[in-house]
């Protein structure tokens, strides 16, 4: 049992940097990730997030308990930004804002995390035998990959995920759907065995290193071969 933890896992593929690397970027991104719809509410008229306290940059009070114990058991978080939809001066639409702030900042995070590594490669560091270089190297394109994962799971359009709150917003039928409670109570739990159970989470994985990969090539055409 021991083996299939994701620290021995990935502590076998990468060594100690890639446990590290995924702890520091899950960490830092699920924390900008709620920020993000923090400061996107505050913009809302919404003061919610700082009367609640959230607008920290301590990862302990966006995360929680139970979600740093899933972090330590199997290696995946989430996050928590308290707003009042009712305070937003857009209205609905204001919902729709406020939750495409956060998938918006993990799209920041990966553009951030491939251009410098995409700069890195036009100055030939790649070619280089340091093997601090060559763990900088996949620092970064795992910050790319692992927020562009975050970017396109938090999008689909199933409650609590972000992309269900932003077609709430957009639409009235699809508020009244989401609000169902036998939808609202089984639909996240479907798609969280969907990702684990299935080949859902690897595809994820995998498109979101191939973006990465066509990305870097702008840098450096012929990068993809």
């Amino acid at each position: 049992m021991m083996n299939n933890w994701w620290v021995h896992q990935q502590y076998y593929e990468g060594g100690i940097s890639l446990v590290v690397g995924w702890a520091f970027w899950v960490i830092l991104s699920i924390t900008l990730h709620e920020l993000a719809h923090g400061w996107a509410a505050l913009r809302q008229g919404d003061t919610t997030p700082r009367d609640t306290g959230h607008m920290t940059w301590d990862p302990l009070v966006h995360m929680g308990g139970m979600s740093l114990i899933m972090f330590a058991l199997i290696g995946i978080a989430w996050g928590v930004m308290p707003t009042n939809p009712s305070r937003y001066r857009s209205g609905r639409r204001g919902r729709a804002i406020v939750a495409f702030a956060g998938p918006a900042m993990n799209l920041l995070l990966a553009f951030i995390a491939l251009t410098t590594l995409g700069i890195m490669l036009l100055c030939g560091l790649q070619d280089t035998e340091s093997e601090a270089i060559r763990r900088l190297i996949e620092f970064f394109f795992l910050g790319g990959v692992l927020n562009l994962v975050l970017f396109g799971l938090n999008l689909l359009p199933v409650p609590p995920l972000d992309g269900s709150q932003i077609l709430m917003g957009l639409s009235q039928k699809f508020y009244i759907w989401f609000h169902n409670p036998a939808f609202r109570q089984y639909a996240f739990f479907a798609v969280l065995a969907l990702f684990f159970i299935t080949p859902l989470g690897s595809v994820a994985f995998r498109t979101a290193q191939l973006v990465s990969l066509i990305y870097l090539s702008l840098f450096m055409p012929g990068f993809v071969e």
